[in-house]
């Protein structure tokens, strides 16, 4: 990789939310009494915000249209069973038409994808890229596809619904079950009406629900508003495929992708990627790099296992980071993991760690300023930093996360839980400070949300621009220095460096200062090209200004709470 590589960073939007201005936030309240946020309020003025902060890809989340509980019967979209919608807003994840947009986010529903198409243009104009949602394990169990281009099938318009499963059907069927949703779900709340709310949805055969359960009657827990798509693969007969013929789900995904490839959409984040089979992904992908050889394909994926195997074989160009570093960041915001672990995180990922998008915040994730995480946006501060330099990889930020917002209320089927609701209509207050009644200029903001906000970009910026970062190489100090007794278990060192750019990362992820005396062993004295006899000095890059001294390789520090260092070092 050459030196003027630029870092990737990502900016995901749940985008019905971001430029919502209202502040009634009535739990399970309708698209008028919530609002809602449009295509058309994402305008110049928010994509500069954005892009101020370093970004470079922006996540529109729920662009596709799926199930929700607004009437949109007069422009032909017909009403979704309220028994198989999560929330009033629904979940972005149960798709109804692939080839359609949510009419939500439309001011002019007849021409919502004209108005998103205009977005991607305006993304583009601001020298951003954008990223969608393709959701290809599940769709919502009402799925049908008014907007598909002439000539193509619905999926399940051709299956044969006799048989539980066949390579060529798109579903997987249950013959003898009716589907009936969980007895102790009550959509909407209890107190809350809708048309098609009445305790019933018929769907016979049943058909497998989206997180592989076999059962006509699934429970509150499962994904009962999906339906698993058919890749070939017969989940109960031993997971065998059948790859050849290519199966109808292949092609009709293909296709689907091609579709939004050809709107000059920049990336796809791939919902659960794993749970469809790598076959799919190593024919499929390289067909839509036919149409853009630009465009990026990222995985969601949790097993650490399959993480080589979808990327080379998959053919995927990223990948989630969620169960190692940012399930062992999260504990260690909290004290409860040691830093020296880190290192292993690392080594496990040898030559793909540039390939593992990293994060502390998304929309399934607790927000940091929840009292369910850490209480307190800055107590991530040395997490932000490490995930942010640890490597070449992208670094995704969740919007509010720069402002310290908490996800506080119950908005409706989330519940009080630290999160930013992806299932209701919703305001996100912290968030619509900086939005500033549609200025985007946080106005509204507090000092200490400026500031925070203001450390976000400093970070963000530094680390998709510095060549060391970007390029160059890392080397792990904590594991060596903790054995020397040079670090307590809650500080975490390393080293990134490529040419004269020689740069030391240190974070102390404790709630009490601590005292440091750090060393550099031989191998990295090497590898950063430093001559003994020299004197060297670090100057911190991030926000203190602080100088350090370094005396026969080693330096001495006092690190405050919660605190982070870039320390440039050079003679």
């Amino acid at each position: 990789m050459q030196s003027n590589a630029r870092k990737i960073v990502i900016y995901q939007m749940m985008t019905r939310l971001f430029g919502n201005q209202k502040t009634v936030n009535k739990p399970f309240g309708t698209l008028e009494e919530n609002g809602v946020g449009k295509f058309n309020d994402i305008n110049d003025a928010a994509l500069r915000g954005i892009k101020e902060l370093g970004v470079s890809h922006v996540w529109y989340t729920g662009v596709l249209e799926h199930a929700l509980l607004t009437d949109y019967t007069q422009f032909g979209i017909p009403l979704d069973d309220a028994e198989v919608v999560k929330g009033r807003a629904g979940s972005p994840y149960a798709i109804k038409d692939y080839y359609d947009v949510n009419p939500d986010l439309a001011l002019d529903v007849k021409n919502r994808m004209q108005e998103f198409e205009q977005l991607i243009g305006r993304t583009h104009k601001n020298n951003l890229k954008l990223i969608i949602d393709f959701v290809p394990n599940h769709v919502a169990r009402t799925y049908h596809s008014d907007a598909k281009p002439e000539g193509v099938k619905d999926l399940g318009e051709e299956d044969d619904k006799s048989v539980g499963f066949k390579p060529s059907n798109n579903f997987y069927y249950l013959p003898g079950q009716t589907f009936q949703p969980p007895q102790n779900y009550a959509s909407l709340g209890w107190q809350n009406t809708f048309p098609t709310k009445d305790g019933k949805f018929t769907e016979s055969p049943a058909k497998a629900s989206g997180n592989d359960q076999f059962t006509g009657t699934p429970s509150i827990n499962d994904w009962f508003e999906t339906v698993k798509l058919n890749y070939g693969v017969d989940i109960q007969g031993g997971r065998k495929g059948y790859f050849d013929p290519i199966p109808n789900t292949w092609i009709k995904m293909r296709d689907i992708l091609i579709f939004w490839a050809r709107k000059n959409v920049d990336a796809f984040r791939c919902d659960m990627a794993e749970m469809v089979p790598v076959e799919f992904w190593n024919w499929a992908i390289p067909q839509v790099k036919d149409v853009n050889p630009e465009i990026i394909f990222i995985a969601e994926i949790y097993n650490p296992a399959q993480y080589r195997n979808y990327l080379d074989k998959g053919k995927f160009d990223f990948l989630y980071d969620k169960v190692q570093l940012y399930d062992h960041l999260r504990l260690l915001v909290n004290q409860k993991q040691q830093t020296k672990e880190i290192a292993s995180i690392q080594e496990s990922l040898q030559g793909i760690n540039s390939k593992m998008v990293h994060f502390l915040e998304n929309h399934d994730e607790q927000r940091i300023a929840s009292p369910f995480f850490a209480g307190d946006p800055w107590k991530a501060v040395p997490a932000m930093v490490v995930s942010a330099t640890i490597d070449q990889s992208p670094i995704m930020i969740y919007f509010g996360q720069e402002v310290g917002e908490p996800g506080a209320g119950a908005e409706g089927f989330s519940g009080d839980d630290g999160r930013t609701t992806h299932f209701d209509y919703w305001g996100v207050p912290a968030h619509q400070k900086w939005m500033n009644e549609g200025k985007f200029d946080g106005g509204a903001l507090s000092d200490e949300q400026k500031q925070l906000r203001q450390f976000y970009g400093d970070i963000l910026w530094f680390a998709s621009t510095n060549p060391a970062i970007a390029s160059g190489d890392y080397f792990d100090l904590t594991k060596w220095n903790s054995e020397k007794g040079n670090l307590s278990p809650l500080v975490h060192a390393f080293v990134r460096t490529t040419g004269e750019e020689r740069l030391l990362i240190v974070s102390n992820f404790s709630s009490k200062p601590e005292k440091v005396q750090l060393q550099l062993p031989d191998e990295v004295v090497k590898a950063m090209g430093l001559e003994r006899g020299t004197k060297y000095i670090g100057r911190d890059l991030l926000r203190s200004g602080m100088d350090i001294g370094f005396d026969n390789f080693s330096t001495a520090l006092e690190l405050t709470p919660y605190s982070a260092f870039i320390f440039k070092i050079k003679s």
